[in-house]
């Protein structure tokens, strides 16, 4: 038990299993607060690098005023979890007098003739809006959540790994101390050769 006591101030009755259980604690206590530094750091660089596409994506992106030539219909969303979209087609032009028609996304109540907004790119052809700042901000910290989900549970999963290890080696440990104190704790005549012959 002297390997035990040693250092200053150190409880005789604190195994090593316990200091290690100690250190596995704090280990994941840190692995946390590395957690949350990465994941703001992962969610600011992804602000900026959003930020920055985007004010490219603006430079190539033109409003213009279209009208619909045809019905709306309803289009399956680009996501599986994303709503039905409301379309019809459209005419417009742009650059100058160059016509384009094409089918595009519109308020639910536009009728055929009614005018609409329309996003294109330099060529005139119908494309997506650039990204605004509330997307911008949803990306960032979806990103620096999941970097701080992640390690949080690849790192509680390596200290539970170590826990486990340690709390069976200590069990065993413990039922051979136990064989051995057990008998002379109890009274009983230790179990091993010869035992109860007269």
């Amino acid at each position: 038990m002297h390997h035990r006591t040693k250092g200053t101030g150190a409880n005789p009755l604190r195994r090593d299993a316990d200091r290690t259980r100690t250190r596995m604690h704090a280990a994941f206590a840190l692995t946390c607060l590395l957690a949350v530094v990465a994941g703001f750091a992962l969610g600011r660089a992804a602000w900026t690098d959003g930020h920055h596409s985007a004010v490219i994506v603006a430079r190539h992106r033109h409003v213009v005023t279209a009208t619909t030539i045809g019905e709306t219909a309803h289009r399956a969303g680009d996501r599986p979890s994303s709503r039905p979209v409301t379309v019809a087609t459209a005419t417009w032009h742009y650059p100058a007098q160059r016509p384009h028609t094409e089918t595009v996304p519109v308020p639910a109540e536009t009728r055929k003739g009614d005018t609409v907004r329309v996003w294109t790119d330099d060529d005139g052809s119908a494309a997506a809006a650039p990204p605004g700042r509330a997307d911008i901000a949803l990306n960032a910290v979806a990103l620096g959540a999941a970097a701080v989900a992640g390690i949080v549970l690849v790192g509680g999963g390596l200290v539970a790994v170590r826990l486990r290890t340690v709390d069976a080696r200590s069990a065993r440990a413990w039922e051979s101390e136990w064989a051995g104190v057990e008998p002379l704790w109890s009274g009983r005549p230790h179990p091993g050769p010869g035992a109860g012959d007269d």
